[in-house]
């Protein structure tokens, strides 16, 4: 099998030197496990997860979480939804400002409703403020083992004074150092059960005030139980923090049975676009195989051809992939995306010429997809030709602005600069592509030696005084 270009389309390449993919560009960390309870994380729980960024599977989400946002009182643009490269069915909220989704959940998510019960549960959690109580809850544990820990050593005193041999030698004592903890923890779980039934009421009410059935979350929820049949039969529904799934179901059941929505559709646009995104996850993720599994030859369908697509492009089949996009061209014009698979697929196998209408096209299309104007500045920078360096700079500050964390803006930025032999404002974008990557000792570096370049005080100054009085929380 060939080695794919792109190494699938969630790109775990982070050197300054590779080009952008539009639907995944490389590794960023991400702090991703909520520390509610002091528990132990498999090893394998803690790899590093990659970022996902795609335009066209962002603006997708976007519509699906807006309407459910504004039920919920979230305020516009307050909630950053995150893409994780993960194939399991999963979505979870950090803090109320980010919402994080597996790209296994779209993938999976056999119709818009299934997704968007999901993000409605989440808004949940983000709407009732449960994070912030949960951090409130886990202050007040510590202060009860605490106390539990003093009880306990008070216990193992009396218990060596009067000679307790209470389940064995040094059991009893040590017993009653444990339990006060395990009654913490136990109390926590049964606050986090609380919050995840809140969340599941709260759902349904969101999708009601959308006009939308829950039939979507509860299938979803219905598939959980039945994969988790096996594990949790003989599970203490107290040491776990959701809900058991027979009983969330039954509570879930009676609440969609309520609702005037039940039978609610959704739009065969909104379908075909969700079809759109999946196909394109697989054709990234998925290997050959199981593209061509999913999407035999003889389906026609315009998932199918896409998915086809870019398999071609991931395998180096440049020419195949380009004739498949010229048909998908052909059949939608207008599309931004399969323009932008066109322009990124040019691109990285070194036409960058050629890329460029096809990424200005898509950047027309959808003005505001930070990830394609990001490329078209890649794109404009690997011409080499000072007439596009302008034009590049226009992109990526355009970008930068909208995405102060986007590495990659800042990175091609740099090279643009570069280009121009503006040191200065080189040296200050590699350190905002540095700082925004979590690699703040070169960011620092490069800071330093930007700030002796700038006026005291002028705005370039400022920006790099920024980072170098940065301080990251430990």
């Amino acid at each position: 099998m060939p080695e794919p270009v792109a190494r699938t389309a969630i790109s775990t390449a982070s050197a300054p030197q590779r080009a952008t993919s539009s639907i995944m560009r490389r590794v960023v960390a991400a702090a991703c496990a909520v520390a509610m309870l002091a528990q132990t994380i498999p090893a394998q729980a803690q790899k590093r997860p990659s970022l996902v960024r795609d335009a066209e599977i962002e603006n997708l989400l976007r519509d699906y979480a807006e309407p459910i946002f504004g039920a919920a009182g979230i305020r516009k643009g307050s909630v950053q939804i995150i893409l994780i490269n993960d194939r399991s069915f999963n979505a979870f909220v950090t803090d109320g400002r980010r919402m994080f989704i597996n790209v296994g959940a779209i993938m999976d998510a056999k119709t818009p409703n299934e997704l968007i019960g999901v993000i409605a549960h989440e808004s949940g959690h983000i709407a009732g403020g449960h994070l912030v109580r949960l951090r409130e809850q886990a202050s007040n544990a510590q202060i009860l083992a605490v106390v539990g820990m003093l009880l306990g050593a008070g216990a193992v005193v009396g218990a060596a004074a009067s000679g307790d041999r209470v389940g064995g030698s040094g059991t009893g004592a040590m017993g009653a150092i444990l339990g006060p903890s395990e009654l913490v923890r136990r109390s926590m779980l049964s606050y986090q059960r609380s919050e995840e039934q809140a969340a599941d009421r709260a759902a349904i009410n969101y999708l009601d005030k959308t006009g939308q059935s829950p039939k979507g979350l509860l299938d979803t929820f219905r598939r959980f139980a039945q994969e988790s049949m096996f594990r949790t039969a003989s599970v203490d529904p107290y040491t776990i923090s959701h809900p058991l799934p027979a009983d969330r179901i039954a509570n879930l059941e009676t609440l969609a049975a309520k609702s005037p929505n039940i039978n609610a559709k959704d739009s065969p646009a909104l379908i075909a676009r969700h079809e759109m995104a999946r196909a394109k996850l697989f054709g990234f993720i998925a290997s050959p195989e199981e593209v061509g599994r999913r999407y035999p030859i003889r389906d026609m369908s315009l998932g199918a051809r896409y998915a086809r697509a870019i398999v071609d492009y991931r395998y180096k089949r440049l020419g195949d992939a380009l004739s498949k996009v010229d048909g998908l061209l052909a059949e939608q014009p207008n599309n931004p995306y399969f323009h932008e698979l066109k322009g990124q697929a040019l691109l990285e196998f070194g036409r960058p010429n050629e890329a460029l209408p096809s990424l200005r096209r898509a950047v027309g299309l959808v003005p505001g997809a930070v990830p394609i104007r990001v490329m078209l500045g890649h794109a404009l920078v690997s011409t080499e030709k000072p007439a596009l360096v302008d034009e590049a700079i226009r992109e990526l500050s355009n970008a930068a602005v909208r995405e102060p964390e986007n590495a990659d803006a800042f990175r091609f930025l740099a090279r643009a600069y570069g280009i121009k032999g503006n040191v200065a404002m080189a040296e200050l974008a590699a350190a905002q592509s540095y700082f925004a990557e979590g690699d703040y000792q070169n960011a620092v570096q490069q800071a330093a030696r930007a700030q002796d370049k700038f006026p005291k005080n002028s705005g370039n100054w400022l920006k790099a005084e920024e980072i170098l009085t940065y301080r990251p929380p430990r």
